[in-house]
């Protein structure tokens, strides 16, 4: 599978949200409050319900949870609070005890499928993709026409090589939802993935006509061509595109990387520039600007932009090495010294003998 294509997708499982936002009111809570408790247990829950509903509209996440937390053990029978656990969970980035707050909603309201959606992104978050598709795969049962649901499925799909289940949840979203520009975006990563050059091409000219200011899908049209052989095109599509126009930096990465693949420094150079501006901490664009201007020849400003570089990603030996190189160059031996060293030590402490040992025989 071609990662590093199906990674520059802007999805990001855009399976969040499914269920997530759903935090229950407490009145809503209190309807759902178990039979068996006694008035006390009740005013004591409504209350505790209560300050997590002001715990959440004022972000205080943490106390909040502490209060639903204090919920569930008066009802342990109400899967909204279980539903408002996992999400308050998941909102501190902690998916393992989202999806077991989940889970126990699910098993106490089994045919709600907000809570099968978002059990299955938490899932997906916490990188078990097998759970999270039957997750999704429930959620669309009790809810088939759901494009969220559909959508889900098809990135996760997506990742693992199932291009069959992708198109056909593909062709669900789009019968849905005609104007979903996600699911052309997913389904051209497919067919891309595939080495379906055509149809890819095919479909994301489809989509960017559809979608004309969608700069991500006109960026990956031209790497169909270039990866179909058709360079010419490629850049054609690109010189669409004004890159001091843009304000996405992934987007105008993926750009320069088309550029110097083509050999066309100038223009690389440039976005690469601009990606760096707009990402004053990006290391692939501080790296690639020194890595351009060396391959240009212009070692004076390639220094300069590998000790930028250095400055971004102080553990990163290639910063250290190619300094040291063109810093030995001019006879700036000293400095050489010191930047070749420090690329030794941090090649060591990775592992890396063979880029270790051929720094050691520079410095003989």
């Amino acid at each position: 599978m071609n990662r590093k294509f199906l990674s520059q997708l802007t999805l990001s499982l855009v399976i969040g949200g499914m269920g997530l936002l759903n935090v229950m009111s407490s009145a809503e809570a209190q309807q759902k409050v178990s039979k068996q408790l006694t008035f006390q247990q009740k005013e004591q829950l409504y209350e505790l319900l209560t300050q997590g509903k002001e715990y959440i509209d004022n972000g205080d996440l943490n106390n909040a949870l502490n209060a639903y937390r204090q919920a569930s053990s008066i009802d342990d029978t109400n899967a909204r609070i279980f539903s408002g656990m996992g999400f308050l969970y998941a909102s501190n980035g902690d998916f393992s005890a989202s999806a077991r707050a989940y889970r126990r909603a699910v098993s106490l309201e089994p045919d709600n499928a907000s809570f099968y959606g978002a059990l299955g992104y938490t899932l997906a978050k916490n990188g078990e993709e097998a759970e999270a598709i039957q997750a999704y795969g429930r959620a669309l049962e009790l809810q088939p026409r759901n494009v969220e649901y559909h959508l889900a499925l098809g990135v996760l799909s997506l990742r693992n090589g199932q291009h069959e289940a992708v198109e056909r949840h593909y062709q669900e979203i789009v019968s849905l939802n005609a104007t979903n520009e996600t699911a052309y975006d997913m389904m051209a990563t497919s067919l891309y993935q595939q080495g379906k050059y055509e149809g890819a091409i095919a479909l994301l000219t489809e989509a960017i006509n559809k979608f004309p200011t969608n700069t991500d899908l006109q960026v990956k049209l031209a790497t169909a061509y270039f990866q179909q052989g058709d360079a010419a095109e490629g850049l054609k599509k690109l010189e669409s595109l004004h890159v001091n126009h843009l304000s996405d930096a992934n987007v105008i990465l993926k750009m320069a990387m088309l550029y110097e693949q083509n050999e066309d420094w100038e223009m690389a150079l440039s976005a690469y520039r601009r990606a760096s501006s707009l990402d004053p901490n990006s290391v692939v664009a501080h790296g690639s600007i020194a890595r351009v201007l060396e391959r240009q020849g212009n070692n004076i400003m390639a220094i300069v932009a590998y000790r930028q570089f250095i400055e971004v990603a102080p553990q990163n030996p290639y910063g250290y090495h190619r300094l040291g190189m063109l810093l030995k160059e001019r006879s700036r031996n000293e400095e050489a010294a010191t930047m070749l060293k420090k690329a030794e030590e941090i090649y060591q402490q990775r592992g890396d003998v063979a880029s270790a040992q051929e720094i050691k025989e520079i410095l003989k």
